[in-house]
């Protein structure tokens, strides 16, 4: 990768000393996150997607979980003590967190919304997860994950 081709999410992560790999691959927003996983190489249950949900009252969170797996919206609703949760719509995820779909990470966006990780995060060295722009990935460990931004471990998948 170019030196210059940082995105956001690289210069927060800089900003803030902490350590990562970044990834590339040439692919476009429709490419599943399993097959990115099979493009990095790499398990699907270290490769993270990034999903943006508003609760009942309004609030929105951040979900970040497996991309072989689907958000459980009961056990989201549950982890934000929300009555429910539904995914925002695609037109609204760039206005709210200034990423695109595809590209979006818990990671620098324009607001830090409440933000939960599948607990199996826990169970790699490290986990992958969007670097802020389509074709771009981060790896870096749940540690330093923490350092990055602040996250509850629920069980949130079906």
């Amino acid at each position: 990768m170019n030196k210059s081709e940082k995105t956001n999410v690289m210069r927060v992560l800089e900003q803030k000393k902490i350590s990562y790999e970044s990834h590339t691959y040439t692919q476009d927003a429709s490419t599943s996150g399993e097959e990115i996983a099979k493009i990095l190489g790499e398990d699907p249950d270290c490769v993270f997607k990034t999903l943006v949900t508003r609760g009942k009252t309004g609030q929105y969170y951040v979900f970040v979980v497996p991309v072989a797996k689907e958000l459980d919206l009961k056990k989201a609703a549950k982890a934000a003590g929300e009555k429910s949760i539904e995914m925002i719509k695609q037109k609204e995820l760039l206005p709210l967190t200034g990423y695109i779909h595809g590209g979006c990470s818990p990671i620098g966006m324009k607001k830090q919304f409440k933000t939960f990780v599948h607990k199996t995060a826990m169970d790699f060295e490290t986990i992958f997860f969007s670097a802020g722009k389509v074709g771009y990935q981060v790896e870096l460990s749940p540690a330093d994950m923490e350092k990055a931004f602040p996250y509850t471990l629920e069980d949130i998948v079906v």
